[in-house]
């Protein structure tokens, strides 16, 4: 099968034929018709995510029909559509694992890091880690749900429900949590690089009430924040943003260092903490709100070959949206 592979951090990925896996007891193949392209695939390209399996196949959005079941698996049928996130296997005996903290399992695997992913034209996966998904989507609109909108949803959950929330960085998985928070009647600012007035655009078309520079301050203040954007820098300037008591998530796998800040930013009883990973409770959940709301994910559709400019171009911001590759 054709795929494409980190062999070296640093370097574009390689395209190259490799062989087709053959799935494990309680594993299924997939044969993938779209895999989303996220930053933690950048995180890992760049080696900032520094273990990485040698020669991994990176991507972690995958769609796909089952093509062949391992032995054990009875959860799933031959040509069932599913969906593959980045948590792709915990062992169910740890403290977190017993405790319905799987996304803090010690001995966790990761798709596309851990686990080859969805740069390819097949891939398998643990059945206990593919999500049914929604009919209503297409499988290239399918592909941001499942970690931009999961890890969005998951932000979300630890950002509260206050009445104003403020978003950083305005990628793929704020376009989505964007529609969950208006959904639930709360009012969005959007904070993009300064400048750019295309994503702050894009930011007002989606329902934000505002939208402007990380650098500026929104025009009230806020109940909560997620950071989206992997810049340390972010975390002072949110907690400045945010009301006491308030609340600022940041919600990337990796971020840059967070430069010292007053005490008087964080006083008031506000709270700043990260979001690691999802559960599968999360996906269920956010999956049925995708389902019964019709979220719509704007996409940009790649051919497989064409990885490398994708991850080019969400390096430079130049993706409305998210992109999704196609084998």
């Amino acid at each position: 099968m054709r795929a494409m592979t980190l062999d070296k951090a640093g370097m574009p990925l390689a395209s190259r034929d490799i062989a087709r896996p053959d799935p494990g007891p309680r594993e299924v193949l997939l044969r993938v018709h779209a895999c989303g392209v996220c930053r933690t695939d950048l995180h890992i390209l760049d080696g900032e995510l520094d273990k990485p399996k040698l020669h991994v196949v990176p991507g972690h959005e995958v769609v796909g029909t089952v093509e062949a079941l391992g032995r054990e698996v009875t959860t799933l049928a031959v040509g069932e559509r599913v969906g593959v996130p980045w948590l792709g296997w915990t062992c169910g005996e740890c403290v977190y694992c017993r405790s319905g903290r799987e996304n803090l399992c010690d001995r966790a695997q990761f798709t596309g890091y851990d686990i080859d992913g969805g740069y390819a034209e097949y891939a398998v996966a643990d059945a206990r880690y593919c999500f049914k998904l929604p009919a209503g989507y297409s499988d290239i609109e399918a592909a941001p749900l499942l970690c931009a909108g999961l890890i969005g949803y998951r932000a979300l959950a630890m950002a509260n429900t206050g009445k104003r929330l403020g978003l950083y960085g305005f990628g793929a998985a704020a376009h989505i949590a964007i529609q969950v928070a208006r959904h639930r009647g709360q009012e969005v600012y959007a904070f993009t690089k300064s400048g750019d007035e295309a994503g702050q655009a894009f930011a007002r078309s989606l329902g934000a009430v505002w939208a402007g520079g990380s650098d500026t301050m929104p025009p009230e203040k806020l109940d909560a924040a997620i950071l989206f954007a992997p810049v340390g820098a972010l975390v002072p300037a949110a907690l400045a943003a945010t009301a006491k008591g308030g609340v600022v998530v940041c919600a990337g796998i990796h971020m840059s260092d967070i430069p010292a800040f007053p005490y008087a930013l964080l006083w008031g009883e506000r709270v700043l903490r990260s979001v690691a990973n999802l559960t599968r409770r999360d996906g269920e959940e956010f999956l049925s709100i995708a389902a019964q709301t019709k979220i719509h994910t704007t996409v940009q559709r790649f051919d497989l070959a064409q990885a490398n400019e994708a991850l080019s171009r969400l390096r430079a911001g130049t993706i409305e949206g998210a992109a999704v590759l196609v084998p």
